[in-house]
C-alpha cells in the first residue's frame, strides 16, 4: 500500500500524521521534496518518532536550502525541480509518501505537489481546526476528486471541533481514519499510542 500525506495547509500536522501511520504499519518513509530544515528535516522528525525496526527511509529526491515554497526554494538553490528526477523508491514494504504543504504548492512553472501523486497511492488527507479550514479541506477534497486520486480518508489534527468535523465528513463522504489530539508534546511513546489507536483504520484503507 502507497498512501500519499497531503495537507490543507502547511503546518497542519502532516509529520506528526506521517510518523504515526509509518509507526502503526511499520512502513517505509519517503518524502520527495524538503524545502529548508536540512539538518532537521522531516525524515529525521520522524525518525526520531517511530520505536520499529522495519522501517527504511528514503533520501529526498530534491533538498532545497530555503524554507519556502519549493518552486522558490529550487530557483535559489539555481535549480529547476523537473518531475522526471523524482522517482519512487522500490521496496516490498507499505510506503508512506509525505508531500510539501497543500495539493496546490507549486514545484516549478507547471507542476504543483498534486502532481506528485501515482494513480496507484491513496491520499490521506490532513486537516487541522482554524477560521477558514472547512473551506480548505473540502477544496483538497475536491481537487482530488476532480483528478479521479483516491482519497483514503481524512485524519483531524489539533483541537475538536465537532461541528466543522461533521461538516465535512458530512459533504464529502470521506472517512475518518481518526483525531491527533493537541499534546503537549510527541515522542516515541505517545507516537506508538496513537499507532495503535490507528491500526485497524489503516489496515483497512
Amino acid at each position: 500500500m502507497k498512501l500519499f500525506i497531503t495537507g490543507i495547509s502547511t503546518d497542519v500536522g502532516k509529520t506528526i500524521a506521517s510518523s504515526i501511520i509509518v509507526e502503526s504499519l511499520q512502513a517505509d518513509y519517503w518524502k520527495p521534496i524538503q524545502a529548508g530544515d536540512l539538518d532537521n528535516s522531516d525524515s529525521h522528525k520522524v525518525k526520531s518518532q517511530i520505536s520499529n525496526s522495519k522501517s527504511h527511509f528514503f533520501s529526498n529526491s530534491y533538498a532545497l536550502n530555503t524554507p519556502a515554497s519549493p518552486h522558490l526554494a529550487a530557483e535559489l538553490d539555481g535549480i529547476t525541480i523537473d518531475l522526471k528526477n523524482i522517482k519512487e523508491p522500490e521496496t516490498q514494504n507499505h510506503l508512506v509518501i509525505e508531500g510539501a504543504g497543500g495539493l496546490f504548492v507549486p514545484l516549478n512553472d507547471n507542476d504543483c505537489v498534486i502532481d506528485l501523486i501515482q494513480s496507484d497511492y491513496k491520499v490521506i488527507v490532513v486537516s487541522r481546526h482554524y477560521l477558514g479550514s472547512i473551506n480548505h479541506t473540502l477544496l483538497t477534497i475536491e481537487a482530488l476528486k476532480n483528478r479521479k486520486i483516491d482519497i483514503a480518508g481524512i485524519i483531524f489534527s489539533g483541537d475538536e471541533n465537532q461541528s466543522s468535523e461533521a461538516i465535512i465528513l458530512n459533504k464529502t463522504g470521506v472517512k475518518s481514519i481518526g483525531r491527533i489530539e493537541q499534546e503537549p508534546y510527541f515522542d516515541q511513546n505517545v507516537v506508538k499510542e496513537y499507532a495503535d489507536l490507528f491500526r485497524e483504520n489503516l489496515l483497512n484503507l
